[in-house]
């Protein structure tokens, strides 16, 4: 009788309700079929609960959307998304969100970066904690470059200082979230999204799991350091206007600071005669000055952009084919 009991308790789901997983994957013909066996031990340990497998294909060049089809049409759990060509990770998302039916949703990396592992303790704290949401992050950067760790790191405090939200240093995407929260990102329909901040703006009782960091076993990441480093001033010019008031008093501060000098230097003239001389370095200081102009021009211009992209209204994405 115990053995029976024992039984049922291993077979009974973890959860009730459905799990929606959305999946952005491009060039990710490698790690699809590691992706999902790793992802169905998951759910075996779990007590195998209803899912779907929302793969959102994001202009892949290689075998990607051919494996997605197969995978679709083999297991009716799996669905997939192909764009019409490469609109980001953030679209991606966001299209995986808006196809999600579950009562649950959960954002994950194809390259298990995301391990499916973290599942049952995420949704442990979910159901039985009283949260909201939980979210993943990482607690160390072991295996990446120095350089992108330093960056990374010094990111998260720009962000922090600069912007009235909190954001969580190794803060990843991977978050599992009631109806309730989903429903709120999706209230959020902006067309320049940085769905950290997202998370974070919604608000919601979160809890946050640390874990190592995990290479991914197959394949090479699509991030470039130049690609990171234009999407962390996306995220900053999204969640704050800071900059533009720092360019502001930049510039007030450097109007005071010449009328000073001018004052000073006319006064130096009266007294001493011809004393104003140094071609070399009133050419050095009209370069500097000449630099933080552009610098605070090319900050308002950044603004200005997402001004006109959002009054284009142009959709987040285009889609080409779906397993529906």
């Amino acid at each position: 009788m115990d053995e029976l009991s024992e039984e049922n308790k291993i077979a009974k789901p973890l959860f009730d309700g459905l799990l929606s997983v959305v999946v952005p994957c491009r060039d990710e013909e490698e790690m699809l079929p590691i992706f999902k066996a790793e992802f169905l031990k998951a759910m075996s340990e779990m007590g195998n609960p209803k899912f779907e497998l929302i793969f959102v294909e994001d202009g892949s060049s290689d075998g990607t959307l051919e494996i997605l089809r197969k995978m679709s049409a083999d297991d009716k759990r799996v669905r997939f998304i192909s764009f019409s060509r490469n609109f980001g990770k953030e679209a991606a998302m966001y299209a995986g969100l808006k196809a999600a039916r579950g009562d649950f949703a959960t954002v994950m990396d194809a390259d298990l970066q995301d391990p499916p592992s973290l599942l049952p303790e995420m949704f442990d704290a979910l159901i039985n904690g009283g949260f909201d949401s939980v979210a993943a992050r990482r607690k160390t950067r072991d295996g990446e470059p120095p350089a992108r760790t330093f960056c990374a790191k010094w990111f998260y405090k720009i962000l922090n200082a600069l912007s009235p939200l909190k954001f969580t240093e190794g803060a990843r995407d991977y978050r599992l979230m009631t109806r309730r929260v989903l429903d709120a990102v999706l209230e959020l329909p902006e067309y320049n999204r940085f769905t950290k901040g997202i998370y974070e703006w919604i608000g919601f009782k979160t809890k946050w799991i640390e874990y190592d960091n995990v290479e991914r076993p197959a394949g090479s990441t699509k991030w470039s350091f130049f690609g990171l480093a234009v999407y962390s001033l996306d995220a900053l010019t999204s969640f704050s206007t800071i900059p533009l008031a720092v360019a502001a008093v930049v510039g007030i501060l450097f109007c005071i600071l010449s009328s000073i000098a001018i004052v000073l230097l006319s006064i130096r003239q009266l007294i001493f005669h011809n004393s104003a001389y140094g071609w070399t370095s009133m050419i050095c200081v009209i370069f500097f000055l000449s630099g933080l102009q552009l610098f605070c021009l090319g900050m308002l211009g950044q603004y200005m952009s997402k001004i006109y992209l959002e009054t284009k209204r142009r959709p987040h994405f285009i889609v080409r084919e779906k397993s529906e």
